[in-house]
């Protein structure tokens, strides 16, 4: 059974892309403004206001373009902010599985439907009161988690073979594939406590 990181937990890449890009981006302009303020690029320039003054006259004089630009300026750093929510927030895709497409039609299984299998499948093994799975990633390269609750005094070595051989191997046929990465997750189930009378 092989767990990439797919398997086992939601990818932030995209997320540590762009909060390093915006580090070194900090980055650079901290060190430019110590070499600047060290007078390595000249004494003259190292005397000057950050404010460039040119700059600083032309907002002075065009005070309509400054108000247009700082609104588009606004608008565009909302929207992408905005939208680094939206893609950091979103549920997670489960994809649906295309088992067989031809000239007559394609058969198509939905997640919910391989989930509930393999729920079923893995709550049927011996020692086991309840199991949840859920598939992820892509439908070229899907991949599970499976959450099994165990009974007290279960054997988890034995439960772990019967999964692999058994459970996840019905799966895999049933889905077509040669590999479904999986991360199983095991839990003690605890029961109740009964009531004295």
């Amino acid at each position: 059974m092989r767990s990439p990181v797919k398997a086992i937990a939601r990818s932030a890449r995209a997320e540590r892309v762009l909060t390093s890009l915006f580090g070194l981006l900090a980055v650079a302009a901290g060190a430019l403004a110590i070499v600047v303020g060290l007078g390595w690029l000249g004494t003259f320039r190292s005397q000057r206001s950050v404010f460039d003054p040119l700059l600083a006259e032309w907002i002075a004089a065009n005070p309509q373009w400054t108000k247009l630009i700082g609104i588009g300026l606004g608008i565009v750093l909302l929207v992408v902010g905005l939208l680094w929510t939206v893609r950091s927030l979103r549920p997670e895709r489960q994809p649906d599985m295309l088992l067989s497409s031809s000239a007559a039609g394609r058969l198509k299984v939905t997640s919910g439907a391989v989930t509930d299998a393999v729920s079923a499948d893995a709550e049927s093994l011996a020692g086991v009161s309840r199991a949840k799975a859920r598939l992820v990633g892509s439908a070229e390269e899907p991949a599970l988690r499976l959450y099994l609750w165990l009974a007290d005094g279960t054997d988890i070595r034995r439960i772990w073979q019967t999964l692999d051989t058994d459970v996840l191997a019905r799966a895999r046929s049933a889905l077509g594939v040669d590999h479904l990465p999986t991360a199983i997750r095991l839990e003690l189930d605890t029961s109740k406590p009964s009531r004295v009378s």
